[in-house]
């Protein structure tokens, strides 16, 4: 087969519609110094059953969560997904389905992202939830400009122990729309109330708190709430570890204004970190601010009166004056979000609430287990949920080697993301792990000291 759709005769064809003689004219405006000139040096062609073979020992010498220990977190994280959640999520009037503009060809997916703003709002125990954002980052940014309003400029108050890459995309906002930021930093692990307390001013319009934070540490939000919330401050609750909500207070219960976060986790397996899919949740109060799109539940007029589903609130700029929208969101993650509902429904409320007791239990074992090997202690005395930071004897480097013989994927090393933590690793233990797992993670630690 050709690998090049069209014949030459095509080709200079639509050379001649661009005043072109050759494809050398088309590639002028590339320097010549940066232009390869020598032809590729490429092996000789292979038959497609060689082909496959090769492709396939190549494929191998990659390490996937089938045949590998993981006790990576920081953000994304391995779950046990039923097997109902992949044979519907694939069905292709899902995978299909685009934007339901039209909802009487569109029950289905409307119906399916209703059931998952639900669910959002079931888990985080706030009001109102739109349909799905593209990521975590980007729903806190969100979240950001709607606590500035149109002016956009202010000041948000953001703690350190929200996620490094979270906290560069605000960064990045911040520079184009012309707010600042204060970063409030961390105390045994935790956001320091003192300096929070310092950090907010009359100007603040947003203070952000993870929770459970970056380092696994769980935030004493109820104590943070006060302080967030003095003047007009929207206090604005992070999560990237959902099951975390089956266990600890959801930011409903600690009067957050805006809960935003992660939530691939939810029936989604990891595919490299992407794609994502952000959420975000507020007070009744701000529905009428939320980016994105919101489905609604109505009744069909006349006849059965059955019920139906429309996309009642759309703020975004295509669909209002430019002028009056609140986000250029363009989209939703609407397949990810149908995965995350059915995974929702599939396990139940209390198959939720038993994810998080086993994270929790689980990491709490590992935990025990690493900190009593000579050499490896615990970095901060605090409560956490599934993830924990552990100063370690050797170099991360050096632990990564191990890892690798023993056909491990270990911790997230955290000296580049928080200066001054060499040697730190941030550990995270999820429902998925066995105790044979985690036997095994020990006692390739403890050759450590061999």
């Amino acid at each position: 087969m050709s690998y090049v759709p069209n014949t030459q005769e095509e080709q200079q064809a639509m050379l001649e519609s661009l005043g072109l003689s050759s494809l050398e004219d088309l590639l002028t405006p590339v320097p010549a110094e940066v232009r390869l000139n020598d032809a590729l040096d490429l092996p000789p062609a292979l038959s497609e059953p060689d082909l496959k073979r090769l492709m396939t020992r190549m494929a191998a010498k990659n390490k996937s969560l089938d045949t590998t220990i993981s006790f990576l977190g920081a953000g994304t994280y391995d779950r046990a997904i039923p097997s109902v959640v992949p044979h519907l999520q694939k069905r292709s009037e899902f995978v299909t389905s685009y934007t339901p503009y039209q909802p009487e060809v569109s029950q289905g997916m409307l119906q399916a992202i209703y059931e998952f703003q639900t669910m959002v709002c079931q888990v985080t125990g706030m009001d109102i939830a739109n349909a799905s954002l593209y990521d975590g980052s980007t729903a806190l940014v969100e979240a950001v400009l709607m606590a500035l309003g149109p002016g956009g400029r202010g000041e948000v108050v953001i703690s350190a122990g929200v996620d490094p890459q979270y906290r560069r995309v605000l960064q990045t906002y911040s520079f184009a729309r012309g707010f600042t930021i204060k970063e409030v930093g961390l105390e045994n692990g935790v956001t320091s109330q003192k300096d929070l307390q310092a950090a907010i001013s009359k100007s603040t319009a947003a203070v952000l708190i993870q929770q459970p934070n970056f380092l696994g540490n769980i935030e004493d939000v109820r104590a943070i709430e006060p302080i967030a919330h003095q003047g007009k401050t929207l206090f604005v609750s992070v999560i990237t570890e959902p099951a975390s909500l089956g266990v600890i207070a959801p930011p409903g219960a600690y009067n957050a204004d805006i809960a935003v976060g992660e939530m691939m986790s939810l029936g989604n397996s990891m595919s490299y970190g992407a794609p994502a899919l952000g959420f975000m949740a507020t007070k009744q109060k701000f529905m009428r601010l939320l980016p994105g799109r919101l489905v609604g539940q109505t009744i069909e007029e006349g006849g059965k009166k059955q019920t139906g589903y429309v996309l009642t609130l759309q703020t975004r700029e295509q669909h209002i004056r430019r002028e009056r929208a609140t986000s250029n969101i363009c989209t939703n993650q609407s397949l990810l979000a149908v995965g995350a509902t059915i995974f929702l429904a599939a396990v139940g409320k209390q198959g939720f609430r038993e994810m998080g007791e086993l994270c929790l239990q689980k990491a709490h074992y590992a935990f025990r287990q690493i900190t009593a090997i000579p050499g490896f202690e615990a970095a901060f005395t605090g409560p956490f949920f599934d993830e924990f930071v552990i100063k370690c004897p050797v170099s991360n480097k050096k632990l990564e080697q191990l890892f690798e013989q023993a056909d491990i994927i270990g911790g997230y090393p955290l000296a580049e993301s928080y200066p001054g933590m060499d040697n730190h690793m941030l550990f995270c233990v999820t429902e998925t792990r066995t105790k044979e797992d985690i036997d095994t993670l020990v006692s390739v630690l403890k050759e450590v000291q061999a």
